[in-house]
């Protein structure tokens, strides 16, 4: 192998060893960083573990088109989301606005897919068609697993921040919110299996 085919490997290999820590990075920063403002007596230790988070995510962006060349739209979305409520968090101090965030974006994704579905336009395929080649039925079912799991995800985390301790409501933010993707993405691998065009190709 000559050392340029070398170089271009791990060029498109090396991005995904860190894809995990890009995603999930900032938000363990927050919850480990929530618990120890606490323990250090901070007043407010979320406001702290909220800056924490903008700024992680930031970085995580930019390091998501420094390795890559691009950040996913969804990614995207999701870090603007963050510097949003994040920055409104910090400057009114108040923890409400990071608390509900996962509830205006979870229920916004759900009602912009399902529409979409139900006027014959699929904002998953126009995001993801580019990755993942499938059939239309493939495109429909993937389309309400996911409207699926934001809308369980906003029910969960309204449930979630009126009902549970800040520092509750953080361990969830981690822990709950990242099974119930993790969930809802396991469901998501069956259909996409049976409708690739690569398993249609070769049946």
């Amino acid at each position: 192998m000559s050392d340029t085919s070398s170089t271009n490997t791990n060029s498109e290999t090396a991005p995904h060893k860190y894809r995990w820590l890009m995603e999930y990075g900032p938000l363990l920063a927050f919850f480990v960083t929530n618990y120890a403002a606490g323990h250090f007596g901070v007043e407010k230790p979320i406001i702290v573990a909220t800056s924490v988070l903008v700024i992680l995510t930031a970085i995580a962006i930019i390091a998501a088109w420094v390795l890559e060349r691009r950040v996913p739209m969804m990614t995207l979305f999701a870090g603007v989301a963050v510097g949003f409520f994040g920055g409104l968090t910090i400057w009114f101090d108040d923890e409400l606005f990071i608390k509900i965030k996962p509830t205006v974006i979870s229920g916004l994704f759900a009602i912009v897919l399902a529409g979409g579905q139900i006027i014959g336009r699929s904002p998953i395929r126009a995001m993801l068609g580019g990755q993942i080649k499938m059939q239309d039925p493939g495109w429909d079912r993937l389309t309400w697993i996911w409207t699926a799991m934001f809308a369980t995800s906003a029910i969960a985390n309204e449930i979630a921040w009126r009902s549970l301790s800040t520092d509750g409501w953080v361990s969830f933010k981690l822990f709950g919110l990242t099974a119930i993707s993790l969930a809802f993405g396991l469901m998501s691998v069956p259909v996409m299996t049976r409708y690739s065009e690569e398993a249609d190709a070769n049946s």
